[in-house]
Parts: structure tokens; C-alpha cells; sequence
């Protein structure tokens, strides 16, 4: 039933719809469904700060702006968070299914979360997609007003926060697939 309702969003992409359409809140809104209901669709982009997290492993640092040019979905997370362990396998779907130049997940794990811990929490849960990067001082978190776990943002080609969702949802539902298969076309 749901699938009948996106039949013409995807028929009005295939036909060229423009880009910039395609990324308004008004368009992206009648996508969100079940637990994406509660995906805040922001009317004007965020600009996001470019703060710094670690990488995994390698003890090097990136931000956000090394992510420029393709969509982003940034989960905050914790290897202590129940429903953290609960969609983390969802969110390696999306990734699995969208991911590459034009769209990646961004996985953080924000506080205290040691190395050995993370990568144990991605082995139990059989995640082998996605990063372990780490903001351990929280700084990425507080400059995103992060204010629980977990906390999903949507972050545009151009650096900017234009959803964000507070708590679990589903992310290997029909709705979120939906919602990213809509954002990488109009970055095509």
C-alpha cells in the first residue's frame, strides 16, 4: 500500500524533476511514514560547524566538511545505548544500498566509548560497513545541540543540517529508503 503511494514521487524523478525540488521539505515530507514520522524537516538548511572527531584506528582527525558534496545521515551514538544497538544494523542497510559519492553514513560514537568496546559492539551486531570515528569530548555533539542517544541528522551536499531525527527509528524501512533514494537523485 505504502509502496503505491511513492509511485508517483519516483515517476516524477525519473521523468527530471528538478533538484532543488526534490530536497524541500515539502516534498521529502509526505515520505516520512511509521517511525520516520518524527524526522524533523528543517524549512531553511543548518549550517554545520566543521569540528573535529577522531577516525577509527589511525588516531587521525576529519569533519564534516570533509564530507561536502554527497548527502550525509550522521547517527550519534554509544555502545551503552539499548536502542543504539537496536538500528545501527538498519542504518549499515542504508549505507549498503546507497552508499558512495553520493551518500554516506556517518557513524559517531559520542563520550566515553573505548576502541576495543566499539568494535566489539559492530562485531556482535555483524556491522562491517560502517566507521567506528569516535568524538569522545562530545565537541561534534554539543556544537549539534545533541542532547540524548541516539540523535540522526540528514547533512546536504553543501555542509548543511536539513533533518534531524531524536531517538531509534527504523532506518531499513520503505519510508527511509524513500526519503535517501530521493536525495541522491537530486544529487545526480
Amino acid at each position: 500500500m505504502r509502496l503505491f503511494r511513492l509511485i508517483p514521487l519516483y515517476m516524477a524523478l525519473a521523468l527530471g524533476a528538478n533538484a532543488a525540488l526534490a530536497t524541500d521539505a515539502e516534498t521529502l515530507a509526505p515520505l516520512r511514514d511509521g517511525s520516520l514520522k518524527r524526522l524533523i524537516l528543517h524549512k531553511e538548511p543548518k549550517p554545520v560547524e566543521a569540528v573535529e572527531f577522531e577516525l577509527e584506528d589511525d588516531g587521525g582527525t576529519a569533519s564534516l566538511a570533509d564530507y561536502k558534496g554527497k548527502y550525509v545521515l550522521l547517527n550519534f551514538w554509544a555502545t551503552w545505548c539499548a536502542p543504539c544497538r537496536k538500528e545501527m544494523p538498519q542504518i549499515a542497510e542504508l549505507q549498503d544500498e546507497f552508499g558512495g559519492e553520493k551518500f554516506e553514513v556517518l557513524t559517531l560514537a559520542t563520550g566515553r566509548n573505548s576502541p576495543a568496546g566499539i568494535k566489539k559492539f559492530f562485531d556482535e551486531n555483524g556491522i562491517d560497513n560502517l566507521p567506528r570515528h569516535q568524538d569522545p569530548k562530545q565537541a561534534v555533539a554539543r556544537e549539534m545541540g545533541v542532547i540524548g542517544l541516539p540523535i540522526t541528522v540528514i547533512i546536504d551536499p553543501e555542509g548543511n543540517e536539513i533533518a534531524r531525527l531524536i531517538g531509534d527509528a527504523e532506518w531499513n524501512s520503505d519510508s527511509a529508503k524513500a526519503i535517501i533514494s530521493t536525495l541522491v537523485e537530486a544529487n545526480s
